[in-house]
């Protein structure tokens, strides 16, 4: 969705665009906190996609939360 949100047609629909990608990276750490619970993957690997998809979250948040005001 964040590629898409680049050819956006309008203001409004890039924030739309954005604030799904906000919504699938907190899926998506969802989904590897359950995958490392289940130990699918190691500490190391976990740690590290860990820390990506929490940046990318804050990165996200911060942009839908400028588009807001």
């Amino acid at each position: 969705m964040i590629r898409e949100a680049e050819h956006a047609e309008s203001r409004n629909d890039f924030r739309h665009k954005m604030n799904i990608g906000l919504k699938e990276a907190n899926e998506s750490r969802y989904w590897l906190e359950l995958c490392y619970r289940t130990e699918y993957l190691d500490v190391v690997a976990y740690n590290s996609l860990h820390k990506d998809v929490t940046e990318l979250i804050k990165l996200l948040a911060s942009i839908v939360k400028s588009l807001k005001t």
